[in-house]
């Protein structure tokens, strides 16, 4: 099923299956990601489904009896005995010295003390490696008893990625506890790397009014050098993660992110400055609906 589960293409489904639910039953979803709420036009997207050989739809009741009594290191709430987290932080330590961030690439954050007792933990990273200026996390890296005001991201991701990953190897008993790797979620922010092999030169700069997704089975660009990364490290574990390997199926979704619909612009710039198209984050409901019914797929099947 590992392969299969990740190896399809999307089809359009019809029924009032999808989307899995409403954004306006549902409070908690961030103002930058409720793109129905802050005006998009279109609602096709919703209507998209995941087609490998092998699926389970995601069973909400079916979950919460199955981890009765476990803590899953994920997102959430819940009233059927399961304890569920969500760690917004960098699995690494990151300090403040004399008012600067020093990012400790050898060193795993204070957060792995919960970690250690969780009977499921899924982990993820990505974008916050190649954020830069003000959206950078960190002042300096600290890496070989060196600080350093700036490195290559590639190669602080997978200094970064060898921590977690000696870290996981030595500190969590895999009898007890299932691991999980989310893959990288790709950006949209070049139509030609979509538009390969195609006579004429996109001459748009971002995911702004696409409203479907790219056919077949394989994306035409390049494949993400921080998932090679990635795929290494994984690899090279004792006991490696499982990986969801989201990778592929959403780099097919271009049509999936908040655009200009984001709780983040104002109306004025939404109609005015398309330039500034959301295409990183994803759109609520919409695709991390589906990495939820991977990973559930994964868990229990």
């Amino acid at each position: 099923i590992t392969c299969s589960l990740f190896e399809g293409a999307w089809v359009r489904d019809e029924t009032e299956t999808y989307p899995l639910y409403q954004s306006s039953s549902c409070p908690i979803i961030d103002p930058e990601f409720n793109c129905q709420m802050y005006g998009r036009p279109d609602s096709g997207y919703l209507k998209y489904r995941w087609k490998p050989l092998n699926f389970f739809r995601f069973n909400g009741v079916e979950f919460l009896l199955n981890m009765k009594g476990k803590t899953v290191v994920f997102v959430g709430d819940s009233s059927y005995g399961v304890s569920i987290s969500f760690y917004r932080a960098p699995y690494l330590d990151v300090d403040v010295v004399q008012g600067k961030r020093i990012l400790r690439l050898e060193k795993v954050g204070e957060n792995g003390d919960a970690w250690k007792r969780a009977d499921v933990l899924s982990f993820k990273t990505g974008h916050w490696w190649s954020h830069q200026g003000s959206l950078q996390g960190w002042d300096y890296v600290e890496l070989g008893g060196k600080y350093y005001p700036d490195m290559d991201g590639l190669a602080a991701l997978e200094s970064g990625m060898k921590t977690w990953a000696n870290w996981v190897d030595n500190n969590i008993d895999r009898s007890k506890t299932r691991v999980f790797f989310q893959a990288i979620s790709p950006t949209h922010y070049n139509p030609n790397e979509w538009n390969v092999g195609k006579t004429t030169v996109m001459t748009t700069k971002n995911c702004y009014d696409e409203t479907a997704p790219i056919s077949g089975t394989t994306y035409p660009g390049a494949y993400p050098e921080q998932m090679r990364v990635v795929d290494m490290v994984i690899r090279e574990m004792r006991n490696p993660a499982y990986l969801l390997d989201i990778t592929m199926l959403s780099a097919l979704r271009k049509d999936g992110h908040p655009s200009i619909y984001s709780g983040e612009m104002s109306p004025l710039k939404r109609a005015t400055d398309p330039n500034r198209a959301d295409c990183c984050h994803w759109c609520l409901p919409g695709l991390p609906d589906t990495w939820n019914e991977l990973f559930y797929t994964a868990l229990f099947y």
